[in-house]
């Protein structure tokens, strides 16, 4: 489920400072900046056109950041006129210069050259980035790149070649998710529900898989559910040695169709309507076989799996979760069963398709996913074989390292913290590095800690990033250096070369002033950290964006809440991605104070904190939305009898329950996408924190906004897109139908041409304009 939309969320920035003191070569291309004129005391009226521009001040790129091969280029995706539409530029490490390494003829990805099908892959991934949005470096080939663009499948032979495009892809056949092999010498992809590979160099695609198109099946590519709830992105698997392609064969035949019907268009027919196989809770999954084939083409061996077949037999093997090859040939997956409370490790022999448990994981609470398991390749004695593996099993994820059987070493990390990401492992220097929250909750840092297990005791991991907030990292391939993306409330994003042996500064890659003029300009100031407590007296974290008191006056002031509250989500954190929240800036550039609340069944904060609204969504979570307001009502910030409250997806969820459950706290609230009953979203997500209608149909009922909505007294605005393939518009439609039956007044707001969050500029413009004139009008 997404959060608030949709977010061009790396880093950078339209006021850039590089790290080139040298003349640049002919070859350099030199990154226009933004002209930084002196505002002054100037004060600049917020326009609402602001609230929508893409990308939001701070975050037009560099993106996909990356070391090539022999780590002499820093590369990545960066916009030169500060648009969405981004370009390849490298970092030359020695050099300490920029250039412009691929252009994408035709100018690459735009939003009308795009399949829908490959529209659809980008409401999975949340991508708005234009021109080119991936690439991927040969790593068996020196500087051979690949670019996936809307016109096929290009490569570049060294950093001054040009792009060739070696596979030509249309709209009505497009290629998917091509991925170069381990060697660099083939590309596989999915065309047309088939795999195929293409050499690189010279010859024709071969198609390597068949018995899927037109059948209900596909071949090679992740289900809806996988891409949407599980962030398994790809559906086949190149192995070590190129040889061999593992593929992922989903069968969605079991499942009714689920048609929604383009109401915008003055056509008719099939080209107004899509088909979607979609899992609503309580019912059928896709079935989901592995196998393996040989990359030139043969037989395909299955593996001993078959998942999506609760009720027959293999209740506890319902999802495939995650599937990885081993440096010496297996191939194991990781399989959820259906309630998500067991994970079982599977190996399998790729040439008999035979399988062995590792190990399994179980919890009373649910398994979160993670992608965590790292392989040891060279340790020797007790670790050789082995692998580093991430559980929650003391109540926060940390890492232990298993021997090659699966058997538990030891811990590597302990506490009342979580491990974020493995970033590498130096098995040569026995260091694993990652990212966590062992210094807060609400930033996130690199670490690193030993590898050796004969140490008696657990030592304290070490931090390697510098600056309170956010650290996104990369490591070269050789474990000497790092690039850090830092971010922060006062710290628009900036790409940073440090040492990975100390975290010493090597040079800066980018950087922007802080503020930026659009800050300036807009008088952006960043939100204040608060915490109070829970009725069970647990912290709770927030965020609070307050009205200048030199034009609005001292508090209390008319308050929004700004709420998400979801599972598997965090809001409240110290990162530059709160500050150009464009929506509460605007609120409070109008003398109304906004507020932000990760309530108790949000993400980072543990396995308890999370598992308090298990069967139970719309209770304890709204519940600590409306503790939240009365510490402001308390605090002498927000005036009690006009509180609004707005969000989106499962924020929207939030919003509407808020106001039906807490009439006597909200006058208002705007629900965007809503869930409003959870018998009408999918499987994987729902059942995990809710179980299924049939085992849990107390839950389902409270759960639903509907049954509360004859509380309703304030006001209520519902938005959503009617081609939405996430949250159905029958959400929206099914609480009209109950808000009529209780006589209930609400607004409708609608976008026949829009999916779960809108993305044309008229549809945002009208859409902001429209919330903002509610909220004025009712708090």
């Amino acid at each position: 489920m997404s959060l608030l939309g949709y977010q061009v969320t790396d880093v950078t920035t339209a006021e850039p400072r590089f790290a080139s003191s040298l003349s640049p070569p002919s070859i350099q291309t030199t990154m226009p900046t933004t002209d930084s004129q002196a505002l002054g005391d100037e004060y600049t009226l917020f326009p609402v056109e602001d609230i929508v521009q893409y990308p939001l001040p701070g975050y037009v790129a560099p993106a996909s950041v990356q070391f090539s091969p022999d780590d002499k280029l820093i590369t990545y995706l960066y916009s030169p006129d500060s648009t969405l539409s981004r370009k390849i530029y490298a970092f030359d490490v020695a050099a300490r210069q920029q250039r412009l390494l691929v252009s994408p003829p035709g100018g690459g990805v735009d939003e009308g050259n795009l399949s829908t099908v490959e529209k659809l892959r980008r409401e999975r991934l949340r991508e708005r980035g234009l021109g080119v949005t991936r690439y991927e470096w040969g790593k068996g080939v020196p500087h051979r790149l690949m670019v996936p663009l809307p016109s096929g499948i290009y490569v570049q032979e060294g950093v001054r070649a040009e792009l060739q495009r070696r596979v030509a892809s249309t709209s009505w056949s497009p290629i998917l998710d091509p991925q170069l092999s381990p060697d660099a010498c083939s590309i596989a992809y999915v065309r047309d529900d088939e795999i195929f590979v293409v050499p690189v160099a010279f010859g024709d695609p071969i198609q390597i898989t068949s018995g899927a198109r037109g059948t209900g099946k596909t071949h090679g590519l992740a289900e809806y559910i996988a891409q949407e709830e599980m962030d398994r992105r790809n559906g086949f698997w190149w192995s070590p040695d190129s040889r061999y392609i593992a593929f992922a064969e989903v069968d969605s035949t079991r499942i009714p169709p689920f048609r929604i019907m383009h109401q915008g268009k003055a056509s008719t027919g099939g080209e107004a309507e899509e088909i979607h196989a979609y899992p609503f809770a309580g019912h059928s999954n896709v079935s989901v076989r592995l196998g393996v084939v040989p990359s030139n083409g043969g037989s395909v061996v299955w593996m001993d799996l078959e998942v999506g077949l609760c009720g027959e037999g293999r209740d506890d093997e319902e999802y495939l979760a995650r599937v990885t090859w081993l440096p010496n040939g297996s191939l194991t997956a990781q399989v959820q069963n259906r309630t998500q409370t067991k994970l079982k490790l599977l190996k399998f022999d790729p040439l008999t398709g035979k399988r062995t448990v590792l190990f399994t994981e179980e919890s009373d609470v649910w398994v979160n996913l993670h992608d965590c398991f790292t392989s040891l390749r060279k340790c020797h004695g007790l670790l050789s074989g082995g692998f580093i593996w991430a559980s929650e099993k003391t109540g926060f994820r940390h890492l232990y390292v298993h021997d090659e059987f699966g058997n538990c070493i030891r811990a590597l990390t302990q506490g009342s913290w979580m491990v974020e990401q493995v970033a590498g492992v130096d098995e040569e220097a026995g260091l694993v590095y990652f990212t966590g929250t062992h210094d807060s909750p609400l930033e996130m840092h690199l670490y690193s800690v030993s590898l050796d297990c004969t140490q008696p005791n657990l030592v304290e991991p070490k931090r390697l990033t510098q600056g309170a907030g956010r650290h996104i990292v990369v490591l070269d391939h050789q474990m000497k250096m790092f690039v850090d993306i830092h971010d922060s409330l006062d710290t628009p994003p900036r790409l940073l070369l440090r040492s990975l042996d100390t975290g010493k500064l090597l040079v800066t890659i980018y950087e922007q002033p802080a503020p930026t003029y659009h800050t300036r300009r807009l008088q952006l100031t960043p939100p204040e950290f608060k915490s109070l407590t829970a009725s069970d007296g647990t912290v709770l974290h927030g965020l609070v964006y307050i009205p200048d008191s030199k034009q609005f006056g001292r508090p209390p002031y008319r308050t929004v809440v700004s709420v998400y509250g979801g599972p598997n989500v965090q809001v409240v954190c110290n990162s530059w991605m709160n500050t150009v929240d464009m929506r509460a800036q605007y609120l409070r550039s109008r003398g109304i104070l906004v507020w932000k609340l990760d309530n108790r069944g949000s993400a980072r904060r543990g396995l308890d904190f999370e598992g308090a609204i298990k069967h139970n969504m719309g209770k304890i979570d709204v519940e600590d939305q409306q503790t939240g307001v009365q510490w402001l009502v308390s605090q002498g910030l927000a005036m009690s009898n006009r509180i609004g409250i707005y969000g989106w997806s499962y924020g929207g969820y939030m919003a509407s329950m808020a106001l039906a459950r807490c009439p006597q706290t909200f006058s208002c609230a705007v629900a965007g996408a809503p869930v409003t009953s959870w018998d009408g979203y999918d499987t994987h997500y729902t059942e995990k924190y809710m179980g299924t209608p049939a085992s849990n149909p107390a839950g389902y009922q409270y759960s639903s906004v509907m049954h509360h909505v004859y509380q309703i007294t304030g006001k209520l605005l519902l938005v959503h897109g009617m081609i939405d393939e996430n949250v159905h518009f029958r959400h929206t439609a099914r609480l009209i139908n109950s808000l009529t039956a209780a006589s209930k007044d609400y607004e409708l707001l609608v976008f026949p041409d829009e999916r779960h969050m809108p993305r044309g500029l008229r549809d945002r413009m009208y859409m902001e304009e429209r919330i903002c004139d509610f909220l004025e009008r009712n708090i």
